[in-house]
């Protein structure tokens, strides 16, 4: 009994490892006619506003962006189809991310012509078992057709298989750097990263003095006069009254310069943990805010700030400018890395060139991290942030 049960898991491993192949190529011929619209579309497209180069450049870069996305999802299918980990994010040039896409051309158009080899297999062999059946083929026909159907069926899955290494092969030589190409990228990423870095520092540092002077200063200029006031006042009552005033102001004052303490660096996340400040972030939102967070290990804390830098911009942008009901919050891991998106159902449009949506993205860049905004017109806005934690 075990030896055939031994003998039942080896043929069901056998076939796990052929069906594995057949299944990835049968893939890869669907995603290849899809890219193959893509880049036809892509294509069109950047023709059409060719004239207009800064629509040329948007477009040219919305177009490497999902081409890159098309790639990664490529390389997650090879490797779960080869049953090894997750890649990590694709990090070449954009050229050579659309030459991957236009080079799947080829192990695609082979995985179609084995798909239609065995497909006509399958025909044959049901038309000589029929042909069987009904008296017209003798057994030793029978056996040598068997023998030579046989054949082709190893020669075509072998074929089959030789489709998905190079599908493979493709994409570690398009998609993997070299060393050297690796080195060179990173240090153009880390330059980038630094003098957005700087930027995003010095816009900070604008808004925070514009925060101080339009703000707070007026508000304590105001608090000084009142102050005035009450102490050249000769009537008590009128005196008592302005002073009550002047100790309103000055709890708002505090406030205010909590949040502008709260801005340059939340120290809530010296003691608690990230989802708990969002908590207090949303109690003070006008608008319902919706916290969903599942990290079972606390991540870096700069990881923490920056999320809590983008959760809290996008609140306020939801707030002055989406019309939204509704924010929702979801914090989550992803891979080796932190995902968080927030979403809410306001009417859209959000300008991704903006001057805070540009200082939060340069933020996540700093910790390899990636921003996406996707705000159509109408609604919703989502933003993506991942951030890697090793």
């Amino acid at each position: 009994m075990a030896e055939r049960a031994g003998h039942g898991r080896s043929w069901v491993d056998a076939a796990v490892r052929w069906s594995r192949p057949l299944a990835g190529v049968a893939l890869g011929v669907l995603t290849a006619a899809a890219e193959v619209l893509f880049l036809l579309l892509a294509g069109l497209a950047v023709a059409a506003v060719a004239p207009v180069p800064a629509a040329r450049r948007r477009l040219g870069a919305a177009t490497l962006r999902y081409a890159r996305r098309v790639a990664e999802w490529e390389r997650r299918r090879l490797a779960i189809v080869a049953a090894e980990p997750s890649p990590p994010p694709v990090r070449v040039s954009g050229p050579r991310v659309l030459g991957y896409l236009a080079a799947r051309l080829l192990p695609a158009a082979l995985g179609l012509l084995t798909g239609g080899l065995l497909a006509v297999g399958v025909v044959l062999a049901g038309i000589v078992v029929r042909s069987f059946l009904a008296g017209t083929l003798t057994a030793v026909d029978l056996l040598l057709q068997a023998f030579i159907g046989a054949a082709l069926l190893l020669l075509n899955l072998q074929a089959t298989v030789s489709v998905a290494m190079l599908d493979r092969w493709l994409a570690r030589r398009l998609l993997e750097s070299t060393s050297r190409e690796a080195l060179r990228l990173r240090i153009s990423e880390l330059t980038v990263s630094r003098a957005g870095v700087l930027a995003a520092v010095d816009v900070e540092r604008q808004r925070i003095e514009r925060d101080l002077h339009d703000g707070l200063q007026q508000r304590l200029v105001a608090l000084g006069m009142l102050l005035g006031r009450a102490r050249r006042s000769r009537d008590p009552d009128r005196a008592r009254e302005l002073l009550v005033q002047a100790h309103e102001d000055t709890q708002r004052a505090i406030d205010e310069l909590r949040d502008v303490a709260w801005r340059v660096y939340p120290s809530a996340l010296d003691h608690t943990t990230l989802d708990e400040v969002l908590g207090m972030v949303a109690q003070r939102s006008a608008i319902p805010v919706r916290i969903s967070y599942d990290v079972p290990v606390r991540p870096a804390r700069p990881i923490e700030t920056v999320l809590y830098f983008v959760a809290c911009e996008a609140i306020t942008n939801s707030t002055k400018h989406a019309g939204a009901t509704l924010i929702t919050i979801e914090i989550g891991t992803r891979d080796a890395g932190i995902e968080m998106r927030v979403r809410d159902d306001g009417v859209g449009g959000a300008d991704p060139h903006g001057s805070g949506l540009q200082g939060l993205a340069r933020r996540v860049t700093a910790l390899d991290g990636r921003f996406d905004l996707h705000s159509p017109p109408g609604g919703p806005t989502t933003i993506r942030v991942e951030v890697p934690c090793a």
